[in-house]
């Protein structure tokens, strides 16, 4: 089955908030969020794992959906509700 994977950079409420709202859509059969298995350096050099020093966490998410035609309908909605949370997020091809 097609998978639809991004990194959601904010607070667990946000990531859950986002979680619940894709859920809600019927083409999408599973959401789900992974560990990422290799952590990652920032290019900074700072800490890892970290959207900034001071705020925010990277959350792994994949998103199973029944075909390609539902990919765009999950990326807008998870576009639009990270924008109206302030959140970051980056669709990836594999993590």
């Amino acid at each position: 089955m097609p998978m639809v994977r991004f990194r959601l950079i904010g607070q667990r409420a946000d990531a859950d908030t986002l979680i619940t709202s894709l859920h809600g859509i019927d083409e999408v059969d599973h959401v789900e969020e992974v560990d990422d298995l290799i952590p990652r350096m920032r290019d900074d050099s700072s800490s890892s794992e970290q959207a900034s020093d001071s705020e925010g966490k990277v959350y792994c998410v994949e998103v199973e959906i029944r075909d390609d035609e539902v990919f765009d309908t999950v990326r807008r909605k998870a576009e639009d509700l990270t924008r109206r949370l302030g959140v970051g997020i980056e669709f990836v091809d594999e993590f």
